[in-house]
């Protein structure tokens, strides 16, 4: 079975997952543990800002300057840069890779975030084990922060891929940002040229990860896929690989079954 091959990927990788993939052009999909809460972890976050812009309750080119004061601290982003002077267009670019949860960092007994995430990038996975609390923060605990499942995250991509997402200047933005994306891990690293890959990552405090994104075939097919994963901390490589491999597994399974 389809399923059980794909969970042994995760339980070898040694991480829980959770993928959805879902056919844009008919209504087969595989899901494994899709409707459970999990944490969003950055992935997805502007289609609310593109819609303000389309329906122009919010000027893109306006410029706006987030002091030092404003920013979350991290270890990407605004939070690096010495001389902070964007558009409203310019940070909506920037919000696929800027996290901001500060609930951890408060859990943890920190001022903000900088602490735990700057201390998991660095550290090695033995020093990062030892915090036993941070798995537990709020920031990684779907039932009492913020949260979503892979079928929530599924639904909207098929919306902004037929443009039903919100007013019609809304849903091209979106497409081309994750279309432009450079990184080749994860969802994307399972397929070749000329399959193509449009996808988004988040992540926080090595051990949430996840992806979405959508796979288009050579045929015409097309295919969204979101997959969450929850580890150890110091397994990312591992996780990374198993989302690659139980992606394919999945869209590879729904592929073969409509043609």
């Amino acid at each position: 079975m389809v399923d059980d091959r794909v969970r042994a990927l995760f339980e070898r990788a040694g991480c829980t997952g959770s993928p959805l993939a879902r056919s844009l052009d008919g209504d087969t999909e595989f899901g494994l543990r899709a409707d459970e809460p999990v944490v969003p972890a950055s992935a997805v976050k502007a289609l609310v800002a593109e819609t303000w812009f389309a329906e122009g309750r919010l000027a893109p080119r306006e410029r706006v300057t987030p002091g030092a004061a404003e920013r979350t601290p991290g270890p990407a982003g605004v939070s690096l840069f010495e001389d902070a002077v964007l558009s409203w267009r310019d940070l909506v670019v920037l919000m696929p890779t800027i996290g901001d949860n500060p609930n951890a960092g408060q859990d943890l007994g920190h001022a903000g975030r900088a602490g735990p995430v700057s201390r998991s990038d660095r550290a090695s996975a033995r020093e990062t084990r030892a915090d036993e609390r941070l798995a537990t923060t709020r920031a990684l605990t779907p039932r009492a922060g913020t949260r979503t499942t892979p079928r929530d995250m599924v639904t909207p991509l098929g919306l902004i891929r037929s443009g039903q997402a919100g007013p019609a200047d809304t849903c091209a933005p979106g497409r081309g940002r994750m279309a432009r994306r450079r990184t080749r891990h994860r969802i994307a690293s399972a397929f070749r040229t000329p399959v193509r890959v449009a996808a988004e990552s988040g992540g926080l405090a090595g051990i949430v990860r996840n992806e979405v994104g959508v796979v288009s075939l050579p045929d015409g097919r097309r295919y969204a896929a979101a997959v969450r994963t929850r580890s150890r901390p110091g397994s990312d490589d591992a996780a990374d690989a198993a989302i690659e491999a139980a992606t394919a597994r999945a869209i590879a399974s729904r592929a073969h079954r409509t043609t």
